[in-house]
C-alpha cells in the first residue's frame, strides 16, 4: 500500500492557502480609475507647512552671480544690525557693549532712570547760554545767561554727587563681592544722567519715581 507523502499537497489546497493570504486590507475597496494618482496623504506622506517650505527655499537659493551674492550679503548684514540694535535697546546682554554689561551697571541705569536729572536740561541750557552770551546781546541778557550757566553747572555737580552716593550704597549692599570699580560706575551713571531720557541706550526699564 502507498503511503501518502506529507509534503505532497493537492492543488486545491494550494489555491485555498494563496487566497487566504490575501486579506481585505491588502486589496483596495474600489478599483482606481485609469490615470488616478494617489495623494500624499494616502501614501502616508505629510505635506510640510507653507512657512517651512518658504524658509527652505530661501535657505537653499544660491546666488546666480556675484552681484546677487553681494546683495544677499548686504541684506543679511542689514538684518543682523537691526537685530543687534533692537537687542541693545531692550537691554539684552548678548548685544550690549562691554561698558553696559553686568548686573552692577544695570543697577546704575535703574538708579539714574528712576529720577529726574539736571543733566537732561544741561545741553538745552548750554544752547541758551551760547546764544545769550553773544556780544550783540544786551548787557542784561548776557548777565542772565551767565547766571543761568552757573546754576546749570552747580545743579549738574550736585546731582552727580547724589547719583554717586546712591550708586555706592546700593552696589555695596547688593553686590558686596563685586569687582567693578566704583569710580567707573560713578562716571557711567553721571554720563547717563546727562543724556536725554528718550536717547538713552539701553532704554529705561523703570519709571521716574520708582523704587530701586
Amino acid at each position: 500500500m502507498r503511503v501518502p507523502s506529507m509534503f505532497r499537497r493537492k492543488s486545491a489546497d494550494l489555491v485555498a492557502d494563496a487566497s487566504a493570504e490575501v486579506t481585505p486590507a491588502d486589496e483596495p475597496a474600489t478599483p482606481a480609475p485609469r490615470g488616478y494618482t494617489p495623494s500624499k496623504r494616502e501614501l502616508g506622506k505629510q505635506t510640510p507647512k507653507r512657512s517651512s517650505v518658504q524658509r527652505r527655499r530661501v535657505a537653499e537659493k544660491a546666488p546666480e552671480n556675484r552681484r546677487e551674492a553681494y546683495r544677499q550679503l548686504r541684506d543679511r548684514q542689514r538684518a543682523e544690525r537691526a537685530e543687534a540694535t533692537a537687542g541693545m535697546k531692550a537691554g539684552d546682554e548678548r548685544y550690549l557693549l562691554p561698558r553696559d554689561r553686568g548686573p552692577e551697571r544695570s543697577l546704575v541705569r535703574d538708579v539714574v532712570d528712576s529720577r529726574r536729572t539736571v543733566g537732561t536740561y544741561f545741553f538745552g541750557g548750554a544752547l541758551v547760554v551760547l546764544i545769550g552770551s553773544q556780544p550783540m546781546m544786551p548787557k542784561v541778557v548776557q548777565l542772565g545767561t551767565n547766571i543761568l550757566w552757573v546754576i546749570l553747572a552747580a545743579g549738574v555737580v550736585i546731582d552727580s554727587i547724589l547719583i554717586a552716593r546712591k550708586v555706592k550704597r546700593l552696589v555695596r549692599e547688593r553686590f558686596p563681592k563685586s569687582d567693578q570699580r566704583l569710580g567707573s560706575l560713578y562716571l557711567y551713571g553721571i554720563m547717563r544722567g546727562l543724556t536725554f531720557r528718550r536717547m538713552r541706550i539701553p532704554k529705561p526699564k523703570v519709571e521716574i519715581g520708582a523704587q530701586v
